[in-house]
């Protein structure tokens, strides 16, 4: 049997075809450690799955029918923590599915493509590791991954932007994970009213990293934009117009979103709808 070469790119794939959820958190924490052992970027993978592996839970269903979530009872936070860890658990294919679509398109701009590939994947596997504090914390509480429904909107709303890199970081970095920016805040309010600090401080972990990773995004968003001779603000928003259905709502975290390197004029005033 021909033995798979030990490389980024592999590795990307890896967590990619990995159904399971141990499964793919084993090979994001695979794929970190040869970023960290110096490993080489690897040729791209011939073909990528059009949709990443996924266990047979949870029962995935549209977002209407996802159960509400009151956090004054123990099942009410465990069904948050549930819905939270499906977003990871999407994250971590979206990150290695960035680094292992997009970094041939990425070398074709003359770019830095292994910096974009140990980016993303570096991202990923924070997603992991985000996913299976998340995750223990359910078992804690009597549950686990799988154990309520989900719906697909995260890995659907990215789905359509395969074939250009540009749409792929508007749409996941600086609208899905920024919105993650907005809501978290409160989330650990209501934890922490609720009494659950145990919750609390792992919130309070993913938000500090996830400001970091919407900042990369955009960084490579910038860099794309250049390369492209395109304005950000003027090529964010007809991405924004072309790919993704919904709409900016606030509030907005204006300070984290700065931080990550985002201005008001990508959300504000005109982020509430579409533009004509």
């Amino acid at each position: 049997m021909k033995s798979v070469e030990l490389t980024i790119l592999n590795a990307a794939y890896a967590v990619l075809t990995a159904s399971d959820p141990a499964e793919k958190c084993a090979a994001a924490v695979r794929a970190d450690r040869l970023l960290a052992s110096g490993a080489p970027l690897g040729q791209a993978v011939a073909s990528l799955p059009d949709k990443p592996a996924r266990p047979d839970q949870p029962v995935l269903v549209p977002p209407g029918e996802v159960p509400k979530r009151r956090l004054g009872s123990e099942a009410g936070r465990t069904a948050l923590l549930h819905a939270i860890a499906h977003i990871e658990f999407n994250a971590i294919d979206l990150a290695f599915d960035m680094a292992a679509r997009f970094t041939p398109e990425i070398e074709k701009m003359g770019l830095d493509s292994d910096a974009f590939a140990r980016d993303w994947v570096r991202i990923g596997s924070e997603e992991a590791r985000h996913f299976s504090m998340i995750n223990q914390r359910l078992n804690q509480l009597g549950s686990e991954y799988g154990a309520f429904p989900a719906h697909n909107g995260l890995w659907e709303a990215a789905s359509n932007t395969q074939q250009n890199a540009l749409a792929r970081l508007a749409i996941a970095p600086l609208i899905l994970e920024a919105r993650g920016l907005d809501v978290t805040p409160d989330m650990i309010e209501r934890l922490r009213s609720a009494g659950d600090e145990e919750s609390v401080s792992i919130l309070e972990v993913i938000y500090r990293e996830e400001v970091g990773h919407v900042a990369c995004g955009k960084r490579w968003f910038d860099a794309i934009c250049a390369y492209q001779q395109r304005e950000p603000l003027e090529a964010f928003h007809a991405m924004r117009d072309q790919y993704f259905a919904g709409q900016l709502k606030p509030p907005f975290n204006h300070k984290a979103r700065q931080n990550a390197g985002m201005s008001r004029a990508f959300y504000e005033p005109n982020g509430n709808e579409k533009r004509v």
